[in-house]
C-alpha cells in the first residue's frame, strides 16, 4: 500500500471519529490528530524542563495535587476539598 493511500485511508477513518494518532484525541482529521499529538508531547516536555525530571514524575504520581510536601509526609492525610456552593 503506498503512502498516499494510507494516509486517506487514515484521514477517513479519524473523520468517522476514531483515534488514529496516538495522543490526537478529538482532531476531526489525521492531519488535524498528529498536530494535537505533537502539541501535547511538546507542552509535556516543556513542563518536564520546568519542573525537572524529579518534580515532573512526582507530579504523575500524584496526579498534579499538592506537589510542595514530600511524599512520606502526606501518607495518610486527607486533602481539604472545597464544596461546590450553588444558590437555593
Amino acid at each position: 500500500m503506498s503512502s498516499q493511500q494510507e494516509k486517506k485511508q487514515l484521514d477517513e477513518r479519524a473523520k468517522k471519529g476514531e483515534t488514529v494518532v496516538q495522543g490526537g484525541t478529538g482532531g476531526k482529521s489525521f492531519e488535524a490528530q498528529q498536530h494535537l499529538a505533537e502539541g501535547r508531547s511538546r507542552g509535556g516536555n516543556t513542563r518536564k524542563e520546568q519542573l525537572g525530571t524529579e518534580g515532573y514524575q512526582q507530579m504523575g504520581r500524584k496526579g498534579g495535587t499538592r506537589t510542595g510536601k514530600a511524599d512520606d509526609e502526606d501518607e495518610g492525610e486527607e486533602m481539604d476539598e472545597p464544596t461546590s456552593r450553588t444558590k437555593t
